[in-house]
């Protein structure tokens, strides 16, 4: 593998040239470092798909302008939208492939997801190479995304490592979440992974579960949906419901998605348990608080200090979240919360109705 200075003035050209060769190439991107390969190559696509291992999910391109984007895929409404208003930006926008990219890059139903980075050193390299390039980031499966050529080396295996072409070190990147990923297919547009970037006007979901799985498995997807935004913010729920609803059954899922295997319990007695969590991404506290005691909600930062929990990392499952409202409006400029409440349709049918409140947009 060869290391050179992004800041040199012939990098873009070798680079355009490993590319064409069929090689992979580590570049900085305004997230993290990226690996690029020729996004047309089936060799090197085969290359990028050995070096990020276990790969079930579509891989992104990266292009340098709204119209090499309608070279590779089709934009309907929603998607011409974003590109107009939002982009260039840390977004990877979901679209029906033109099946003009290896067709491994693309999902089993069709779409492809493109980046339109905000990152002058980025376009450069899209616009010199003349076409699209892969935009996934420079880590291997489950490892963390890398910020810098120690830290790239430190969490890539040597065997890894020499799977790389050329590394342009652009120095130490800003600590950024990954893109915001949106699929704009469906009939409205859906965040499937939330990064740095909001989008305004969030609607109100509703979801149904018939049993504890299903409400456990709704806290485990909220959860990873947004663990990526707790890079910047504290994560809050704020769960409202009756008795007996599920609002600890959510709690428990949200546990689950952060690999916390103590038993999450009911902290109406004990007001508050805290469960330190570490994966190999994302670290914090997962606090697990209930104001159903609290006389008044003076006492939820008196007696909780809330204040003092709420860093980036850490995530709050509040039940009786209402008691709090005054304080979540104040914390609406500083965290991200996902507001919920769960109504009892039937014995055994929740509906469980959530929007989210971006501090971007509030």
């Amino acid at each position: 593998m060869k290391i050179i200075n992004a800041s040199i003035p012939d990098s873009i050209p070798l680079a355009v040239k490993v590319l064409r060769e069929g090689g992979l190439v580590v570049f900085p991107t305004e997230t993290c470092y990226g690996i690029a390969a020729d996004a047309k190559n089936p060799t090197a696509v085969t290359k990028l798909l050995t070096f990020k291992g276990d790969r079930h999910r579509q891989v992104s391109i990266a292009v340098n302008s709204l119209d090499m984007a309608k070279k590779y895929v089709d934009l309907n409404a929603v998607a011409q939208n974003l590109y107009q208003n939002f982009l260039p930006g840390p977004i990877t926008v979901i679209s029906q492939s033109l099946k003009k990219v290896d067709p491994r890059l693309e999902s089993a139903s069709g779409t492809l997801g493109v980046r339109f980075p905000n990152h002058s050193y980025a376009l450069s390299l899209i616009a010199q190479f003349g076409g699209a390039i892969t935009a996934t980031s420079a880590n291997t499966s489950g490892k963390k995304e890398p910020y810098s050529l120690k830290d790239w080396q430190k969490y890539t295996i040597k065997s890894k490592q020499d799977m790389v072409d050329l590394f342009l070190d652009a120095g130490i990147l800003t600590e950024r979440p990954t893109s915001t990923v949106v699929d704009t297919t469906l009939n409205s547009p859906e965040i499937l992974r939330q990064g740095e970037f909001f989008l305004p006007n969030t609607p109100t979901t509703t979801k149904t579960s018939s049993n504890v799985e299903e409400t456990l498995e709704i806290g485990k997807l909220l959860t990873k949906k947004y663990l990526n935004a707790t890079l910047k913010y504290p994560l809050i729920f704020a769960l409202q419901g009756d008795l007996g609803v599920g609002k600890t059954q959510l709690s428990k899922g949200i546990a689950q998605a952060l690999g916390i295997t103590d038993n999450v319990a009911s902290p109406t007695y004990i007001l508050l348990h805290e469960y330190p969590y570490h994966t190999p991404k994302y670290h914090g506290i997962f606090y697990h608080l209930d104001t159903w005691r609290l006389p008044d909600s003076t006492e939820i930062e008196s007696t909780l200090h809330l204040s003092t929990l709420l860093k980036a990392g850490n995530i709050i499952s509040m039940e009786w979240a209402a008691k709090a409202n005054s304080q979540l409006t104040e914390y609406k400029n500083s965290c991200l919360i996902i507001y919920i409440e769960i109504k009892e349709k039937e014995e055994s049918i929740r509906e469980i109705i959530f929007t989210v409140s971006h501090p971007e947009w509030t």
